[in-house]
């Protein structure tokens, strides 16, 4: 395969790679046949997920609408690339978010560590995604190219040698006007051009820290994506993939395979991009489709997502006439394929039922690279033992120090601690709900080795969060948020439960009346001492399994304005909320009043 990336004005010849694949064999195709056959492997959104990631962060319905727990991961993707990699004709690509908002085993050498993986997993091009900014140009270029980070210095490996994949952004150009990275790059599989197209939301300076975005112009998709299609028609190339970080979100529950979209951000895209565009793959909205569109000359064109965290491997295949060059349209297929470790099993929505082993198709993990996350796992245990914070006293999640009203004293400070990263990091939300569940185990102040009384370490905060949700903000009226608050007495369908008490906010308060009717147990709901309206727009931060409809609560679903902010992990925020603030002690369960 050779290799061509053009950036601004320039082109040239990269150096091949070593991965689990020989990607760069240049494969001629039989002199009898009239067209020969391509397969793409795409991931998004895998955000530094080494390990298998937990909770609902590692579920995801299968094709049956079966709920599966324990998918996900490096090393259970790496072999379910192995077992779907068809030899001479298959390239592996990505639609962005690869790194950034991601685990502590990553994040801690900024994310060489996912880098390295993918290339060794035979990752040949990417767009970059919103998050790929996090810690400006300088170091995505850094990223790219190689060279220890600046502050830091090198990792326990050595002296960064640079991805062994490509990024692609069309659409993001500095003050000159120039592309840091390519627009487009060229790849010849099995004997025939197929040429690529990066491209990332024009949202990212509304969801990124000005400081990443810093000098950077983010262009109108379909207007840059267009302008890279038409180069790559001059240079002769007809068979042509968007890289898009930009999608949809889909009804909850659904197939991967199926398209019910309930936004069209990404089909407005993949409609009005130019008609030489064969196939359009999408990112961002952590979602898994495969849908068809039409393009602007009337012709069928795919556009799919692949879920995220390595949960979900997008397989697409077609064929390339070898006469005119280009994408046989009427021989594109796409497939969304579950990516189920061998230890997975069948579970509800929520989580919280085994129903047994799945009984779909698994992936044992990759020999190769779960020694090479674990050897990361080693190195950064150090940074686990590092301490972050202080506390004056245990802060707790049992239900015995719970409020009459239900408030945790952890839950509290979690909520605090959400809203003070949506408020600094551009979310401007106003409140923060967390979810009891998602909080498992407590700060305790006695030491758990030898860092002191009252010193929190990260592995401890980690703990308490393990699940790696996604920090988010959605826009909801004061109608619609009372109705969240409602469903801490009773399910979507006015069915009552348990009651379920999302831990507030300190600028939150309310009353609830345990004898009232279900849906009308609520009252009182003020912010900083304000009455709430029933029209007026709240910005509500809380977790991305919770913002989802997570435990119950479809209220969350109705809300607008998600995707204008994406925050880092709830744990970092967390961790963040500790230092800034030290030493914490418990907050005070005054936000509640139960009546009867």
């Amino acid at each position: 395969m050779s290799v061509v990336a053009l950036s601004a004005g320039t082109a040239g010849a990269s150096s091949g790679h070593h991965s689990l694949h020989d990607k760069h064999h240049h494969h001629q195709p039989p002199s009898h046949s009239k067209s020969v056959p391509v397969r793409l492997l795409s991931i998004n959104d895998f955000h530094g997920n080494l390990e298998a990631p937990t909770g609902s962060s590692g579920r995801i319905a299968d094709e049956k609408g079966v709920f599966v727990q324990g998918t996900g991961g490096a090393a259970t993707l790496a072999t379910a690339i192995k077992k779907n990699w068809a030899k001479g004709q298959t390239q592996v690509v990505a639609a962005g978010d690869l790194i950034g908002a991601s685990p502590l085993l990553s994040a801690a050498y900024h994310d060489e560590p996912t880098v390295q993986t993918l290339g060794e997993m035979g990752l040949d091009v990417s767009s970059v995604g919103n998050h790929e900014y996090d810690e400006g140009m300088a170091e995505l270029l850094r990223i790219q190219n190689g060279g220890c980070n600046p502050t830091d210095g090198c990792s326990p490996a050595g002296k960064w040698k640079g991805a062994e994949f490509q990024y692609l952004a069309a659409n993001v150009v500095d003050k000159n006007g120039k592309h840091p990275l390519p627009p487009v790059a060229i790849r010849v599989v099995n004997g025939v051009k197929i040429g690529y197209i990066g491209l990332v939301t024009k949202n990212t300076p509304n969801i990124v820290t000005p400081a990443g975005v810093a000098g950077l112009t983010f262009q109108d998709e379909v207007e840059a994506g267009n302008r890279a299609s038409q180069l790559l028609t001059r240079l002769g190339v007809k068979a042509q993939v968007v890289l898009v970080h930009e999608g949809d979100s889909v009804s909850s529950g659904a197939s991967p395979d199926a398209c019910p979209l309930t936004t069209t951000v990404g089909k407005v895209i993949a409609t009005n991009l130019d008609a030489a565009v064969d196939v359009v793959i999408m990112g961002h909205s952590h979602q898994a489709y495969v849908c068809t569109t039409t393009d602007p000359k009337g012709q069928t064109r795919y556009f799919t997502q692949g879920s995220s965290f390595g949960r979900v491997l997008t397989q697409i295949d077609f064929k390339v006439n070898l006469k005119t060059k280009d994408v046989d349209r009427s021989s594109v297929k796409a497939d969304n394929k579950v990516v189920a470790a061998t230890s997975a099993f069948i579970t509800n929505a929520a989580g919280s039922v085994n129903s047994g082993p799945y009984t779909g198709t698994t992936y044992a993990p990759d020999a190769k690279i779960d020694k090479l996350v674990n050897y990361w796992k080693d190195a950064v245990s150090e940074k686990a033992d590092s301490p972050i914070g202080k506390i004056t006293a245990d802060i707790t999640n049992i239900s015995a120090a719970a409020s009459p009203a239900g408030e945790l004293p952890l839950g509290n400070l979690i909520a605090d601690a959400q809203l003070a990263a949506a408020k600094a990091d551009g979310g401007n939300a106003d409140i923060a709900l967390m979810n009891p569940g998602g909080i498992r185990t407590s700060l305790t102040y006695a030491q758990s080795g030898s860092e002191g009384d009252g010193v929190v370490t990260y592995g401890e905060a980690f703990a308490v969060q393990p699940f790696n949700n996604l920090l988010q903000a959605v826009t909801l009226t004061g109608a619609q948020l009372k109705t969240v608050l409602e469903q801490q007495f009773y399910t979507g369908a006015l069915v009552a439960r348990n009651p379920l008490i999302l831990q507030p906010s300190s600028n939150l308060t309310y009353t609830y009346s345990a004898s009232a009717p279900l849906g009308g147990k609520v009252s009182n709901i003020a912010i900083n001492g304000v009455p709430v309206t029933d029209t007026q727009s709240v910005r509500v931060a809380a977790n991305n399994f919770l913002v989802g409809g997570g435990d119950t609560f479809p209220a969350f679903t109705l809300g607008t304005d998600l995707w204008t902010w994406s925050g880092g992990f709830d744990v970092d925020a967390f961790t963040v909320y500790l230092g800034a603030n030290s030493p914490v002690s418990p907050p005070a369960l005054t936000h509640i009043t139960k009546v009867n």
